[in-house]
């Protein structure tokens, strides 16, 4: 990924839902421009929720989401249902397609009712407004949460488009990943292992935009290999305002790094940018209280090819076994698929997150603690076991203080 690039985990996640011919796809093309989703006249053509991240004016980057129809039938329809229900755990906006010479049915109230649950902006589009007989019944008045739109002769889709760019309008969160604890020319070390589970030929994306958020800090960026450090911090010649590393190797870069030096994590740094980080202090601490025969779950938010000493799968739970003695019982998860039901875990702990959009983080979080489970991240929970989380929280003094009153 290059770096004038918008990650999908930082785009408006925009989703399409409605019952089965509706027009979603037909909709979604229209507003795309592109030949986004296949469209028939065939029930249920969408059988898999279909994205594509991309630009749509005047909304900017955005990740554009058709899914199958609500009201899908059968064993195979139940698991295409449960895939859009997965949907709207991501989704920032969502658009509810009814064909208009039938009408909102329960199905789509139902997905009203979850779209104000969720918390969720929403439109409700009248489509096929071409096709009524009576077209004075296609020019009467919506509320201000709907419209009526043809994505066959394009009429609506502007103003679609418009309304979909206030509904995504969002106010400045005033988070960075890390430009605001640095000034201008202050040198920073990132410690950066290039392993087996290491991308070929690029780096992993939470190190992309922290170097991105660090030059538009006008901060000197030097990224080295964990075996590098220790000799790249005498060879500097000026001491370094901030070392971040990568978790896997914290051990080290706390042994290499001297106490003088801030010494924080990538993890860490995308717990606070996604503004999580005090809760997954808080349940760091439940690593202590494990028991044999507890079950932990060790969740990502992305999918990839497991290494022979991959994080989640290997390290992390000969990690867990070490500090704690415990017989425990790990379960792994990834991508969409995180459990909806908790409450036999006795700890989540969690990725970065960097796949994921805030909505998704919170909502899995929101997931957690509703269980009342505890729910950590890989930053966090490794920093804790291995006795430096204290240290690594320095640089975030509020939150430092808050673990030191426990």
């Amino acid at each position: 990924m290059s770096f004038n690039q918008t990650p999908s985990s930082n785009r408006i996640h925009i989703g399409f839902f409605g019952r089965r011919n509706a027009g979603k796809s037909s909709v979604v093309n229209a507003v795309t421009g592109q030949e986004l989703a296949v469209v028939s006249d065939v029930k249920g053509t969408t059988t898999d929720p279909v994205q594509k991240a991309m630009e749509l004016l005047p909304l900017g980057p955005v990740v554009i989401i058709d899914t199958p129809g609500i009201d899908d039938e059968g064993a195979l329809g139940e698991l295409r249902v449960k895939k859009t229900r997965q949907t709207l755990n991501k989704t920032d906006v969502a658009v509810l397609v009814v064909d208009i010479r039938e009408g909102k049915s329960a199905a789509d109230e139902a997905l009203i009712t979850l779209f104000t649950e969720k918390d969720l902006p929403y439109l409700v589009v009248y489509n096929k407004a071409d096709l009524l007989a009576d077209k004075q019944e296609g020019t009467k008045s919506f509320g201000h949460l709907e419209l009526s739109v043809s994505a066959k002769t394009k009429e609506g889709i502007q103003e679609l488009k418009e309304r979909l760019a206030s509904l995504a309008k969002q106010e400045e969160s005033g988070r960075r990943i890390v430009s605001d604890l640095v000034d201008p020319s202050d040198f920073v070390v990132l410690v950066v292992p290039i392993d087996q589970a290491a991308p070929k030929g690029r780096l992993i994306l939470p190190q992309q935009q922290t170097i991105r958020d660090l030059l538009e800090a006008d901060a000197v960026t030097v990224v080295v290999k964990e075996d590098r450090l220790a000799e790249t911090l005498r060879q500097l010649g000026k001491k370094p305002r901030l070392v971040i590393t990568d978790s896997q190797v914290f051990a080290q870069a706390a042994k290499d790094t001297p106490t003088d030096v801030p010494l924080t994590s990538f993890s860490i740094l995308f717990a606070r940018y996604k503004g999580n980080l005090r809760s997954l202090v808080r349940g760091a601490a439940a690593i202590d209280r494990l028991r044999d025969g507890d079950q932990v779950l060790i969740s990502e938010g992305c999918t990839h090819h497991r290494q022979c000493d991959d994080i989640g799968s290997v390290k992390l739970p000969r990690w867990l076994a070490e500090y704690t003695g415990k017989q425990l019982t790990i379960s792994l998860s990834s991508g969409t698929e995180f459990p909806e039901n908790l409450s036999d875990y006795q700890l989540v702990i969690h990725c970065g997150g960097c796949m994921l959009n805030e909505r998704e983080m919170k909502y899995r979080m929101k997931c957690a603690k509703e269980a009342e489970v505890p729910m950590t991240n890989y930053g966090v929970a490794i920093a804790f076991m291995k006795g430096i989380l204290e240290r690594s929280l320095e640089v975030f003094p509020e939150v430092l203080g808050e673990l030191l009153e426990k």
